[in-house]
């Protein structure tokens, strides 16, 4: 091994946010020979996480006092000012050296405020939101998106490429996040797309399953029809990635829009959608779902049910 390779693999990780994605992501770099430190300030840490290379910490503070680089993959803004402003939160623990990997989806505005906020600690900071979902995570196949200076980029690379296989550094921090924004508005478009086409088509008279099929194979296909479009057919709606956090993405970019003074005609009207999926009680469906939202305005169910 290197002494480059030694020096990677000595690095210590805190890991805040053990959820659908983020749990996977933490074996990943545990698989790759690294240890983590857990916070238990708000859930237990997962157990099979834990023994020679998962240390649970009571705090955020303490995580970020035993470890050099603190990765956090929470859900919103909110919940990443929290673990790190709180009270006994990351912030507390910093000092020159360390790194802060925010892997979150949250505001590119917010994001620039919390930046600076870290750099005063003297610690340094990425913003690194990822697209793939729960399947890309436990593959490690995540497309990271990343803002910030290049020299720390260059430290944290060696992780994202444990978690992850498309990684670009965009720009400065912030541009991360609305790389992600951006991916957000065409993944829940795309949804929509393919939704609206299976919804069509059964209306018609003609099979879904058959009308999928058909157009993965020409200038229409997707990872969505693909995918996405495999759920809707089938009526597998367990997240993956739930609405909820799509409504929460799309906001962020209808906020965003409204602040840059641009229209997002059809971002809004795909929001609409999630939002009547909502009051479906769809909230923690897959985003896929979506299609049950335009089912219901159709009043067809391309499953027969």
């Amino acid at each position: 091994m290197s002494p480059q390779a030694k020096k990677e693999h000595t690095m210590k990780i805190g890991f805040i946010g053990t959820g659908i994605m983020g749990k996977p992501m933490a074996a990943n770099l545990q698989k790759a020979g690294y240890t983590l430190y857990f916070s238990e300030h708000y859930n237990k840490a997962p157990a099979d996480l834990l023994g020679d290379k998962g240390i649970a910490l009571a705090t955020p503070k303490a995580v970020a006092e035993a470890a050099d680089v603190i990765i956090t993959m929470v859900p919103d803004t909110p919940q990443v000012e929290d673990v790190l402003f709180g009270e006994n939160g990351i912030a507390e623990g910093l000092s020159a050296g360390k790194i802060v990997v925010d892997m979150s989806s949250i505001s590119p505005i917010a994001t620039k405020v919390i930046a600076k906020r870290v750099n005063e600690t003297g610690a340094d900071y990425l913003d690194a939101p990822v697209s793939g979902g729960e399947v890309g995570a436990v593959n490690a196949t995540l497309t990271i998106m990343v803002g910030g200076e290049q020299s720390v980029f260059d430290k944290i690379n060696p992780l994202f490429e444990i978690m992850g296989k498309n990684i670009t550094l965009v720009g400065g921090n912030g541009d991360g996040q609305t790389t992600k924004v951006a991916n957000q508005i065409i993944v829940a478009l795309n949804i929509e797309a393919v939704a609206e086409a299976l919804v069509f088509a059964s209306k018609a008279g003609a099979d879904p399953a058959k009308v999928r099929e058909a157009l993965m194979g020409g200038f229409a296909s997707s990872k969505i029809l693909e995918v996405h479009g495999e759920r809707m057919v089938k009526g597998t709606f367990d997240p993956g990635f739930r609405i909820a956090l799509h409504q929460k993405d799309l906001n962020l970019a209808l906020t965003g829009a409204r602040e840059l003074g641009v229209s997002l005609p059809n971002t809004a009207g795909a929001q609409e959608l999630f939002n009547t999926c909502n009051a479906l009680g769809g909230a923690g469906w897959d985003h896929s779902g979506l299609i049950k939202a335009l089912e219901h305005l159709a009043n067809h169910n391309i499953r027969g049910e």
